[in-house]
């Protein structure tokens, strides 16, 4: 028996290269071991639009079965469709097939237990890696595999975020990057007064345009320019699995995560008066202003979405935010959505009777950050060196390690973590002035470049 490629298994999910890494017979073996550590009767079985999804549902569904326990195959949908099944239908556990963002040669999983509480390396994939090399004989009984379409319930359930009255009738460019995206908000825009344009529809895992993974501006393009040519209100666009969104205003000018969560906080504390808010600490001023002037409790976590989720339910929060375009929401089961903050965005904008450029403009003329930047440094041993000696050089400032090294001074911050797969440091800076902002960042790179 081949033992799988333990590679794929990341800190967060299953994921590799069809069929060279990830195959049927590594999703049959993870089907069966998913299920023995969770002592599961019941799984949830979802996929994307990607070539080999069918192939690695069917047989992760036939590990389910092998098992003894049923499968409820809910076929074509998106990642936070899984969460919500399993948490609406009182499942033990869900897996989503699915590389979200990445090139068509890829494919994974993504895996939730009770109530969509996330499984990762530290809670539990080691243990599904283990039992899948192990590969026990088949149960004696085998499940049952059931059909289930929640479209209808999904739907209703993301409506429930707000008023669809209130709604007033905007333009939008919609573009799904040939991922499951448009396959699912058709749906919800059917009760909705907007007009939607949208753009690579239809599910192709071959991704003809471009790969689904709007945080590369080289993606946005097609939507930017499609904007402006229709004097559309705003844009939206969803990575492959559409469990992140990302928008456009007016003008085509991206609207960093950063500042989406800022407003997005405002809404949710409109509808929840007094809650917790929480963010990561890449970028969080603006955050942390928008949450305390309407009387919110603000709340710095470590980003990951296993991380978030875990904050989110220990202290009851609301709302949560990361610049990466994920937003997670206590009444969705404390889990991330693509398809909430874009109706929550749309209300926001009809209430105060503001276009999307006018609602963030406040928060672009106050705050300004530098972007996230990556380095190469060659290993994680010389990248935590690199900390530890960016710490003592920034020891008069307000010092963190919430995740990574944050520092705070009166008017800039900035925040330096390692990536959790690759020898990369990752930095964001912000401050009161771009003159700033850019000043301190070279300064950083420098002493980063130059091992400090």
């Amino acid at each position: 028996m081949a033992r799988i490629d333990p590679s794929i298994f990341k800190a967060y999910d299953v994921r590799g290269i069809y069929p060279h890494q990830i195959c049927a017979d590594t999703a049959y073996r993870i089907g069966r071991a998913t299920c023995q550590f969770l002592h599961a009767k019941t799984l949830a079985v979802g996929r994307d639009m990607r070539l080999s999804s069918p192939a690695l549902a069917d047989a992760l569904i036939a590990g389910v079965t092998d098992a003894g326990a049923d499968a409820v195959d809910l076929g074509l949908i998106g990642t936070d469709m899984c969460y919500v099944a399993v948490a609406r239908y009182d499942l033990d556990g869900g897996v989503m097939v699915t590389a979200s963002h990445n090139p068509k040669e890829w494919n994974g999983m993504k895996f939730v237990r009770r109530q969509a509480v996330p499984i990762s390396s530290d809670s539990g994939l080691a243990d599904i890696q283990a039992l899948a090399d192990a590969d026990a004989p088949p149960s004696a009984l085998r499940g049952s595999v059931r059909r289930v379409d929640m479209y209808p319930d999904y739907t209703q359930h993301v409506l429930s975020f707000i008023d669809p009255a209130a709604v007033r009738e905007f333009k939008i460019v919609a573009d799904a990057g040939n991922g499951v995206g448009w396959h699912i908000a058709s749906r919800i825009f059917s009760h909705l007064p907007c007009r939607v344009v949208p753009l690579n529809a239809e599910p192709n895992g071959d991704f003809p345009k471009h790969e689904p993974n709007p945080m590369l501006e080289e993606n946005r393009q097609e939507a930017v320019e499609r904007v402006r040519a229709e004097r559309a209100d705003m844009g939206v666009m969803w990575d492959g699995d559409a469990d992140r969104c990302f928008f456009l205003d007016d003008t085509g000018r991206f609207v960093e995560g950063y500042f989406l969560t800022a407003l997005l906080a405002e809404a949710v504390l409109q509808k929840h008066p007094g809650s917790t808010i929480l963010s990561d600490p890449r970028n969080l001023w603006a955050v942390r202003d928008a949450v305390l002037a309407n009387g919110g409790n603000f709340v710095e976590t470590k980003s990951g979405h296993s991380f978030m989720k875990e904050a989110m339910r220990r202290t009851n929060a609301a709302f949560g935010g990361e610049m990466s375009g994920h937003y997670y929401f206590r009444d969705n089961h404390y889990a991330d959505s693509g398809m909430i903050p874009v109706l929550m965005v749309l209300e926001l904008m009809s209430r105060k009777g503001r276009t999307l450029r006018e609602l963030v403009q406040p928060l672009r003329d106050r705050y300004f950050i530098s972007g996230e930047i990556n380095r190469d440094v060659g290993s994680r041993e010389i990248g935590e060196r690199i900390i530890r000696l960016l710490e003592e050089r920034y020891s008069d400032g307000e010092v963190s390690h919430i995740d990574g090294l944050s520092v705070n001074y009166d008017d800039w911050r900035f925040n330096v973590r390692l990536s959790n797969t690759e020898p990369l440091l990752r930095l964001n800076v912000e401050g009161y002035s771009q003159a700033l902002v850019d000043r301190r960042r070279d300064e950083l790179l420098s002493l980063i470049e130059g091992g400090c």
